[in-house]
């Protein structure tokens, strides 16, 4: 073999991560309870899909609780969406963020969590302790109001 196909098998992709703060520090909100979390969520979500298809996103956090940002992390249907961790947990790593609060809404607009609701939240839960990531609360929420996992004791340990 010579030097030129030899050097062919190990051509790989460069993977670069970048993440740049477009809020300054000073300027972030501090998430510091639930109400806090939803009046966040409730301004960022798109008013005309609460009802009309199941969404799932993030809010990073720093180890302080100021917010580094909202992901948007899923699109589902009228009843399911489907999550990702692994690109969940992607974009916590990538902004560096030491903690994060969970969301979505149902498009029925009730607030009570599924099985499947909980099933997640506790996988999400077990990926953030390997990665050291604190998952705070899981919310669902709608136009009027908003559930609250940590508040209702439903957070794994």
């Amino acid at each position: 073999m010579n030097y030129a196909q030899l050097k062919s098998l190990y051509r790989v992709s460069e993977i670069g991560i970048h993440y740049k703060y477009k809020v300054p520090y000073k300027d972030r909100v501090h998430i510091n309870s639930p109400s806090v979390a939803y009046d966040v969520l409730r301004l960022a979500w798109d008013q005309n899909k609460f009802e009309l298809l199941e969404q799932f996103k993030i809010l990073l956090l720093d180890n302080r609780s100021n917010c580094l940002g909202l992901v948007d992390i899923a699109s589902g249907s009228i009843n399911s969406c489907i999550v990702d961790t692994r690109l969940l947990f992607s974009a916590a790593l990538k902004a560096k963020a030491s903690g994060i609060i969970l969301s979505h809404n149902h498009p029925s607009g009730s607030l009570i969590p599924s099985e499947n609701d909980k099933k997640l939240t506790e996988k999400i839960c077990e990926g953030g302790k390997i990665l050291d990531i604190a998952i705070f609360d899981h919310l669902i929420v709608s136009p009027q109001s908003y559930y609250s996992f940590a508040d209702n004791g439903l957070m794994p340990k």
